[in-house]
């Protein structure tokens, strides 16, 4: 989840240079929305809590959960992402997640960023990757991710697993929201 702060950050700044002009723009239509905070479900995410996991905490942290946003008139960003411990198998868990998110399309299924089977892109156009080529980051684990998404290019959730040092499986729940694309217009 730190790879998300990046952009958080980066939209913070953004809104600190832009709140001055928004007072001015009141009357404008100019529309800006900012949040950051330490709780998100499993539920917001849209996603049941596997049975038995509780919830994981990365040793510097204080919060096993985001809920990050940024809005500025038609472009939106927001990233909600909670991470659990189980005892069970990353393929238990895994084999869970795929009905609940087969809610939001086809599920595709990622390893180091490719894509496992014979599905390497779902109808809707989602792939392994985000459309720039680069890779989202659920659990802070870089490559070692083994994911299934479903939805949207530009609206999808993620199941993230991996296993910790002590053999527990760590996963993480996340929903997306990026901003559309400037080409498809």
């Amino acid at each position: 989840m730190r790879r998300y702060l990046v952009p958080v950050l980066a939209a913070s700044a953004l809104c600190a240079a832009l709140l001055p002009r928004a007072a001015a723009a009141q009357d404008s239509g100019f529309n800006l929305d900012v949040h950051a905070r330490d709780q998100a479900t499993a539920k917001q995410i849209g996603l049941p809590v596997y049975p038995g996991a509780v919830p994981w905490t990365e040793k510097d942290s204080d919060s096993s959960a985001a809920d990050l946003g940024f809005a500025l008139n038609s472009f939106h960003f927001s990233l909600q992402a909670a991470s659990f411990v189980t005892s069970d198998s990353p393929d238990q868990v895994l084999a869970f997640y795929r009905r609940p998110l087969s809610r939001y399309g086809e599920v595709l299924e990622c390893l180091h960023g490719q894509p496992v089977g014979r599905l390497t892109a779902t109808r809707s156009g989602l792939t392994c990757s985000d459309k720039h080529g680069g890779r989202v980051d659920v659990n802070g684990a870089g490559d070692s991710d083994h994911e299934l998404r479903a939805g949207q290019p530009d609206h999808f959730r993620i199941v993230g697993v991996e296993r910790t040092q002590d053999g527990r499986t760590k996963f993480g729940l996340v929903a997306l929201v990026l901003p559309k694309d400037d080409d498809s217009k």
